[in-house]
């Protein structure tokens, strides 16, 4: 996952330090040494995330962080507070100010790199949403924007087996939230699908039940994809070790014990305001286009939308130096579909189409209608070997099983010829993608249909254009 830190300290050797750790590991490090040339660089740079040391001279990093999250501009870029401070009171000052989370020096190399990508996997997802949301206005769709939240009054669904630390935890949080604890994994489960909580406590701790385990199955279920986790560990290397496996399969937050109880309070309004901030700009990219962008037939969207989103992410890309892909997609002699077995079947086909692309597509991904039998994929931050194989993991999830068409109990072979283009220049477009895309489409269908193609000029040296 590439992205771009910006490490702040007005200490050299501290900078230089933490800028090789990051360039080891292929991260784009910028710097500045003050609280001014920090906020100049993080308006000008848009970083993607920004390690702030806390003293500092003329402007201390608890002020560089309120200001930051202040502005409309930057208030998105996580914030992490890097210290020589261990007090509770300096951490919860730190939460306060808008800061995402802490480190204290001396740094342990696996505990920032779990925390650095832990954090950008937030932000790329924040990102493709706030990009939506300007995709939906560029219609004139009037939109609700989402305000900031004080993160208090959350459903806090609290897994915890040990009575005095469950007790605790109640008492920190039951006067500013609503507090459901449980110490069974099957009735956490439960509470999750019926209760609709804003954030997950999970000790590491539990006595009979793999605590981190409970995690990775909600973090996979629908109903807690987007739920924020916070773990409690124990000070000991083997809870540490678990909590680096944690942060990197998405765990969004920790506490060591023993909990302060004040920087409890803080790190659950934190996760909160971050869930609700998520949830109110979901429901705004919703409200803003299912009308105008979607196609009426398959729920996906259509050429309308994808034509503007395409630009933004192409600017996008280009402004952050990172690639995106796209994957034009043709249903393979789709007329004889419409010919042989009426126009009712082949919309069916196109609906069972769109169905198998979209269930194995990311998150972050835009499937599209293009126009007919024709779609796009829109793959952010993606380059040609990741496209490659989404392409061909689609083309043979197409061509592995016939459609079945309901009300004639028909079964319709269908395979899909798939053309990519991937973005590389300085001037690349939209438009210019769409037709290096259409050129590589062009090229499958001359070779036979069923297969996956890309641009000629797009190949990187010495491989194939072909999955």
């Amino acid at each position: 996952m590439s992205a771009r830190i910006l490490v702040v300290d007005d200490l050299v050797p501290n900078v230089r330090l933490l800028e090789a750790k990051l360039a080891r590991e292929y991260f784009e490090v910028l710097t500045a040494s003050s609280g001014v040339e920090a906020l100049a660089i993080a308006r000008r740079e848009r970083p993607d995330i920004v390690l702030l040391d806390v003293m500092m001279p003329e402007m201390d990093g608890f002020e560089v962080c309120r200001q930051l999250k202040a502005d409309p501009e930057t208030a998105h870029i996580p914030v992490v507070m890097v210290t020589a401070l261990n007090d509770a009171v300096d951490r919860v000052q730190g939460l306060e100010a808008g800061a995402d989370d802490f480190l204290s020096k001396p740094i342990n190399d696996v505990a920032l790199l779990a925390r650095v990508r832990s954090l950008l996997r937030l932000k790329l997802m924040l990102d493709e949403l706030r990009l939506r949301e300007v995709t939906g206005s560029g219609f004139g769709i009037a939109e609700d924007r989402p305000e900031a939240t004080n993160g208090l009054g959350g459903r806090i669904l609290v897994v915890e087996d040990r009575e005095v630390y469950a007790r605790n935890i109640e008492q920190a949080l039951n006067e500013d939230h609503v507090v459901v604890i449980t110490a069974d994994v099957d009735e956490a489960v439960h509470e999750l699908r019926t209760g609709a909580p804003d954030l997950l406590v999970v000790s590491l701790g539990l006595r009979d039940q793999d605590g981190l385990r409970l995690c990775s199955q909600m973090r996979s279920m629908d109903e807690g994809r987007h739920v924020p986790q916070l773990i409690l560990v124990d000070d000991s290397p083997v809870d540490l070790e678990r909590l680096v496996k944690g942060l990197d399969f998405g765990v969004n937050d920790y506490l060591i014990r023993p909990i302060d109880p004040n920087e409890l309070k803080a790190r659950v309004r934190t996760q909160v305001r971050h869930r609700r901030f998520q949830d109110r700009l979901r429901a705004n990219v919703q409200m803003s286009v299912a009308l105008a962008v979607t196609d009426s037939l398959t729920g996906v969207h259509n050429r309308n939308y994808l034509e503007s989103h395409l630009e933004n992410l192409v600017q996008r890309a280009l402004r952050d130096s990172k690639s995106i892909a796209l994957l034009l997609l043709d249903i393979d002699r789709f007329k004889a579909i419409n010919d042989s077995h009426g126009h009712g079947a082949g919309d069916e086909a196109l609906k069972e189409f769109t169905n198998r692309i979209s269930r194995e597509i990311r998150g972050i991904d835009l499937l599209a209608r293009f126009g007919g039998e024709e779609f796009v994929v829109l793959m952010p931050d993606a380059n040609a070997d990741r496209a490659l194989a989404l392409a061909e993991r689609l083309r043979q999830l197409i061509a592995e099983e016939p459609f079945h068409i309901t009300g004639g109990d028909v079964e319709i072979p269908v395979t899909a010829s798939i053309g990519i283009a991937i973005s590389q220049r300085d001037t690349d477009t939209g438009a210019e993608m769409m037709r290096r895309a259409d050129q590589a489409l062009y090229a499958a269908k001359n070779q036979g249909r069923n297969r996956v193609m890309l641009a000629d000029s797009d190949v990187p040296p010495g491989e194939a254009r072909s999955a």
